[in-house]
């Protein structure tokens, strides 16, 4: 390998957050070589496993004094002007990178005492920008010798998790109680995630420049779901199941039959009054002529999809994440319409997409 004396990246790709100078094997570098390193970047020195001296923008000239880290790793074996050493240089973005979508794969449960269920299962998303704030961390935490770069797409599902872990915590913190609630929260939580999101961006090297709540969407609940969830046990669960039965069966006019026939298979004597109270015991009485909550609505069946559609809906409709969604709307791969910091897809639109 020939012999460099001015190391410099010449190429920065755009979705790049690390590029490794040269892109595969050591560099043999000259005692005195000039490194150069361009705004918006800082290179840091790998070598035998370990990421080692960082310099900042500027034209540098490799010395025993300026790669002290890596002078020490070499011990003995750097002497002069004239001395040759092998290592790898990682340049790293330093800019800011805006506006990555992200979605909760997971739903986030909300507490919702004396409505429905006592829970409501939501989706959540949104963009966030970030940027580089320690190069050797980020070296560190991402990149292995003989990788040739680090593009976004590799760390975002990292970078996402942490922002949709601050949301769950905040919820179970804060507990709106109810849809509408947390829809007018929007601003305090996503101010709430930033910050506690942080603190797993440092760890990563990384800074959470800013983020944004897009929208918020009640998804299917039923006791089947909580139940995987760890939120119901196995009584709480059985009688959950009980209530959707009756529910579904006084809206589907059966109501009088299969009330007798489940009152006898839960015991004599036990009506939905006190099957409610051993269920809900001390939360707030759901209000005679609520509405009943979406996972209870008629009797089961293939979900129809409406003709306008929010990105949860898109996202279940396609088979994919919220996540997926949101990129493709952002990269105009998905015709949708931004209305406010939300997106409204149509059916067609969908349908053209698959199509295409």
């Amino acid at each position: 390998m020939a012999l460099s004396e001015v190391i410099e990246l010449t190429r920065e790709l755009p979705d790049r957050l690390v590029q490794r100078w040269p892109e595969s094997g050591e560099g043999r570098i000259k005692m005195g070589a000039q490194l150069i390193v361009h705004q918006g970047q800082n290179a840091v020195f790998y070598r035998d496993g370990k990421s080692l001296d960082t310099f900042g923008p500027g034209r540098h000239t490799l010395t025993t004094a300026n790669v002290p880290l890596l002078t020490r790793l070499l011990s003995g074996v750097l002497f002069g002007e004239d001395s040759i050493f092998s290592a790898v240089v990682y340049y790293v973005a330093m800019r800011e990178f805006p506006q990555e979508g992200w979605g909760t794969r997971q739903p986030i449960a909300m507490q919702t005492p004396g409505q429905g269920l006592g829970w409501l299962l939501i989706g959540a998303h949104g963009t966030f920008s970030f940027q580089v704030k320690d190069a050797k961390r980020v070296v560190d935490t991402f990149v292995g010798g003989g990788q040739a770069s680090l593009d976004i797409r590799s760390v975002k599902d990292r970078l996402v998790n942490s922002i949709t872990q601050a949301a769950t915590d905040w919820f179970a913190e804060v507990n709106p109680g109810n849809l509408m609630k947390a829809q007018g929260m929007m601003d305090e939580m996503s101010t709430a995630i930033k910050i506690k999101a942080q603190d797993q961006f440092d760890a990563m090297g990384l800074l959470l420049k800013s983020i944004t709540i897009g929208g918020l969407s009640p998804l299917e609940t039923s006791a089947e779901k909580l139940q995987k969830m760890g939120l119901l046990d196995a009584q709480m669960y059985m009688q959950l199941k009980a209530m959707e039965t009756i529910e579904k069966s006084s809206q589907g006019g059966g109501g009088a039959g299969v009330g007798v026939g489940l009152g006898a298979g839960m015991g004599a004597g036990m009506g939905l009054g006190n099957m409610m109270a051993g269920m809900f015991g001390g939360m707030q009485q759901q209000q005679p002529g609520a509405a009943a909550p979406q996972a209870a609505a008629g009797p089961a069946g293939p979900k129809v999809f409406p003709d306008i559609m929010g990105v949860t809906d898109a996202a279940e409709y396609l088979g994919v994440s919220v996540e997926d969604v949101v990129e493709l709307c952002n990269s105009g791969q998905l015709k949708a319409k931004k209305i406010g910091s939300q997106y409204r897809i149509s059916k067609a639109a969908i349908e053209e997409f698959m199509n295409s």
